[in-house]
């Protein structure tokens, strides 16, 4: 086996949590069962990589499995990087190609390898239908850099395209070139919608979350539940009604599901100086003034959601803030009209 190669499956282990390696070696089906059975799980992640490195050896595997191996840590382990929206376009009145994955798989290949002369593809399905991607790029001189990585999740007959932060962007005219082609579209875009959740992602541009609900108040029963938790009669629960509106509210606004994970939202604020008077030196200011706020939080819709019930924030929210998962967008640009 190649050193370049093991050296690749070594790091590659080395990154994948202790408690996922079995598994992962188990879904990757390249070394037999009795081999993994000899693998000592409990010492140092180093050891335990070398061995697994020379049972590669044995079977002297190539870049090729490895590059799957990599995309089944990333699958399994997919909050790890940034993940940006694409959505593609077709011309108005065509129809979805219902075109077999294969051939998607083997015209965007094709395309890449003509555009760039070194540049390694690889494709593994995952279990919703979708195929993940994975390409490593090289120069006219140079072999795929195998530890600079792009990562695409497609889902066939869908205009939405996953793809991994990059940091070789100027390849990125020929993944979308690659990409529009291979699918049969013609336009494509990048969506102000990123975030480290894939998941989450996905149920936004997919709908996939529950927006259906039903309006809920207090009920008598849950009125008495909660006086009965009063011992001393002395006190009162005040504001009641009050309590019931903003619940009612939030719930209108958000449902009664658990909200997609976003972790952050920024808004870019453009505004221009107006004054009566003629005087002063910024009336002559042709430029927008431009401020920049950020919302970031573990788990930022759900942290929205809590602001009201918690009595942060007054209910209904600001339409900016709970427009996020409806508008798919996470990224925006406030300007004046």
């Amino acid at each position: 086996m190649d050193e370049i190669v093991a050296e690749f499956i070594r790091r590659t282990l080395l990154k994948i949590p202790a408690v996922d390696i079995l598994k992962i070696l188990k879904i990757w089906n390249f070394l037999p069962e009795s081999q993994l059975e000899t693998i000592k799980l409990h010492q140092c992640k180093e050891s335990l990589s070398q061995d697994v490195v020379e049972l590669c050896q044995k079977k002297r595997t190539s870049m090729k499995e490895a590059a799957i191996l990599d995309i089944i840590y990333h699958q399994t382990c997919p909050n790890r990087k940034i993940w940006t929206v694409y959505e593609m376009t077709k011309f108005p009145g065509e129809e979805v190609d219902l075109s077999d994955m294969e051939e998607f798989k083997d015209s965007f290949k094709k395309i890449l390898q003509r555009n760039l002369r070194n540049v390694h593809v690889s494709f593994r399905d995952s279990e919703d239908n979708a195929v993940w991607i994975r390409i490593a790029w090289g120069t006219p001189h140079m072999k795929p850099n195998q530890y600079k990585t792009t990562y695409v999740v497609y889902h066939s007959q869908t205009p939405f395209v996953f793809i991994c932060h990059c940091r070789i962007k100027r390849y990125i005219p020929e993944l979308c070139q690659a990409l529009m082609t291979a699918g049969s579209y013609h336009k494509i875009r990048q969506m102000e919608l990123r975030s480290l959740y894939l998941d989450s992602l996905k149920a936004i541009v997919f709908k996939q979350y529950n927006q259906d609900f039903e309006i809920c108040y207090l009920t008598p029963l849950q009125k008495r539940n909660f006086e009965t938790e009063i011992v001393d009669p002395r006190i009162i629960h005040e504001n009641i009604k009050e309590k019931e509106r903003i619940q009612r509210v939030t719930q209108e606004t958000f449902g009664d599901c658990v909200q997609p994970r976003l972790e952050f939202a920024q808004y870019k604020l453009e505004t221009k100086f107006k004054t009566n008077s003629k005087k002063g030196i910024l009336v002559e200011r042709e430029e927008p003034f431009r401020c920049l706020v950020k919302f970031s939080s573990p788990h930022l819709l759900e942290a929205l959601k809590s602001l009201a019930p918690a009595g942060i924030a007054d209910a209904p929210l600001s339409s900016l803030l709970t427009c996020i998962p409806h508008k798919a967008k996470n990224y925006f640009t406030i300007r004046e009209k």
